[in-house]
C-alpha cells in the first residue's frame, strides 16, 4: 500500500508566490528559461535553470551551474522570498484551465515505494536528464521538481479533500501568465493529516507515475549517496491526483533527417506499413491509428494498416506502432531515449510548433499522435511493460517554487 508523509515546505511569502511560480525546468529551454525569467529576480527559474544567470558560454551541465542554484536558493531565503514551514503538513494544489479544474495532494511520497514497485513507472529515463537532476539535488539540498503521480479514486479520499478546500481558506490563489488558476491550502490540521496519512495506506495499493520520471529517479539515486544522507531523503516530492480529473494531451516527434533517403524513397518506404494521402491543413489525429506528418510544407496523414501492429497493450500503442513501423525501420532511430536526431514537443504548443521546427530547417520532419488514454496508462504500468519514452503529456503543468522539499 501507498506511503505519504506530511512535509515541512519551503514556500513563498504570499506577496511573492505569483512571481516565484515557475513553469517546470524541463518544457523550457534556456533561452525560453530567459525570456520567461526576464525582469522577475524572484522567478524560481533562477533556482532551477540557473544557467539563465551565468554566461551563454557555460554548457548547462557545467557543476558551475549547480553551484549557481545552490547559491540562488540561499539567496531567496535570505531575502525572504521563501521560508520553511512551521511543522510538516499536507498541501492541496488546484489548477484550472480552460475551466477544467484539478486537484491534487502535494506530499512526500516513499522511495521505498519506488524501488518496490509500489510506485509504478511506465517510462523508461534518459541517463543524461537523469544525472542532470541528480547533481541539481545534490548541489542544492532540495527537491525542486514535483512528480505527478496518479492513483485509481478512493471516494473517502475525494470527500475529506473536497471538504477542506469547502472550509478553509487557500494561502495562494492566482492566475499565472498563460491563463492557468493555481491555488493552494495547507493541511495543518494533526488529526486530518493523520486521516489522510491512513486512507492511503489502507485504500490505496499504487501510485502511478504520470508525469516526473527523471524526478523520480533522480531522487532514488540521491538517497544513496553522501548527499542523500538524512530521513527526508528517503522521500520524495509528489502530487496525487485522481485519476479521474487527468487530461493526457498528445506527445509529438520531430526528426533531423530521413536517414539518407529523398522524400520520394522516405514516402515509398512508409506506404509499406501506412496509407500516405496528403492533406490540405494540418492534420490532428482525431482516432487510434492515425498520424499527422509534416515535411517540405505538407501535411499527410497516415492511417497504420491492418496487420502491421500487435494488439498486446504495449504494441498497440500508437507511440509502439509510430516506432516499429517508421522511426526505426525507414529512419534508423533504434532508441529514441538516446538518439539525438530526435526529438519530443509536447501537444500544448500545437502543431504550429511542429511547423516552425520543420520550416526553419531544424528538423526535417514532423509527427502528429493521437494521446494515451490514462487507462491504457494504468495497464501498462499494472503489466509491468514500459512504453517508449515520451509517450504522455500532461495539462496543466504543476508550478516548480510554490512547495519544494528540502533533504539536506
Amino acid at each position: 500500500m501507498a506511503i505519504i508523509a506530511p512535509f515541512t515546505a519551503l514556500r513563498p511569502q504570499a506577496q511573492y508566490a505569483r512571481q516565484v511560480a515557475s513553469l517546470p525546468y524541463d518544457v523550457l529551454n534556456r533561452k525560453e528559461a530567459k525570456e520567461a525569467a526576464r525582469g522577475n529576480p524572484n522567478s524560481f527559474l533562477h533556482i532551477t535553470k540557473s544557467e539563465i544567470d551565468l554566461p551563454e558560454n557555460i554548457d548547462i551541465h557545467d557543476s558551475e551551474v549547480y553551484e549557481k542554484a545552490k547559491d540562488n536558493l540561499h539567496a531567496f531565503i535570505q531575502r525572504e522570498v521563501l521560508f520553511r514551514e512551521s511543522k510538516s503538513c499536507y498541501y492541496i494544489y488546484q489548477l484550472v484551465m480552460n475551466g477544467k479544474s484539478q486537484t491534487g495532494l502535494v506530499c512526500a511520497s516513499s522511495i521505498n515505494d519506488y524501488e518496490n514497485d509500489i510506485i509504478k513507472k511506465h517510462e523508461f529515463t534518459r541517463p543524461e536528464k537523469e544525472q542532470d537532476r541528480i547533481n541539481h539535488i545534490s548541489a542544492t539540498g532540495a527537491q525542486t521538481g514535483n512528480v505527478f503521480l496518479a492513483y485509481k479514486n478512493i471516494p473517502e479520499i475525494d470527500t475529506l479533500i473536497e471538504k477542506w478546500q469547502t472550509e478553509k481558506k487557500p494561502v495562494y490563489d492566482f492566475i499565472a501568465d498563460d491563463g492557468i488558476s493555481h491555488t493552494i491550502w495547507v493541511i495543518n490540521d494533526d488529526k486530518t493529516i493523520a486521516a489522510i496519512t491512513q486512507l492511503f495506506s489502507e485504500k490505496v495499493s499504487n501510485t502511478y507515475i504520470a508525469d516526473g520520471h527523471h524526478r523520480a529517479a533522480s531522487a532514488a539515486r540521491v538517497r544513496f549517496s553522501a548527499a542523500g544522507d538524512s530521513e527526508e531523503a528517503g522521500y520524495f516530492l509528489t502530487t496525487l491526483f485522481p485519476a479521474s480529473q487527468l487530461r493526457i494531451m498528445d506527445y509529438n516527434r520531430v526528426v533531423k533527417d530521413l536517414n539518407g533517403l529523398g522524400k520520394e524513397d522516405f514516402l515509398k518506404h512508409i506506404a509499406r506499413n501506412f496509407e500516405v494521402r496528403i492533406h490540405d491543413s494540418a492534420f490532428a489525429p482525431s482516432q487510434l491509428h492515425e498520424f499527422g506528418m509534416y515535411i517540405d510544407g505538407n501535411w499527410y496523414r497516415l492511417t497504420a494498416k491492418p496487420g502491421t501492429y500487435s494488439e498486446d497493450p504495449v504494441g498497440v500503442l500508437d507511440v509502439s506502432i509510430l516506432q516499429n513501423n517508421l522511426l526505426d525501420p525507414v529512419l534508423g532511430i533504434k532508441d529514441p531515449r538516446t538518439d539525438k536526431r530526435i526529438d519530443f514537443v509536447g501537444g500544448i504548443r500545437g502543431l504550429k510548433e511542429l511547423e516552425k521546427r520543420v520550416d526553419e530547417g531544424k528538423m526535417k520532419v514532423a509527427f502528429s499522435l493521437y494521446p494515451v488514454s490514462i487507462r491504457q496508462l494504468f495497464d501498462i504500468a499494472d503489466s509491468g511493460n514500459v512504453m517508449p519514452p515520451k509517450s504522455t503529456w500532461f495539462e496543466p503543468k504543476l508550478r516548480d517554487g510554490l512547495l519544494t522539499h528540502l533533504i539536506g
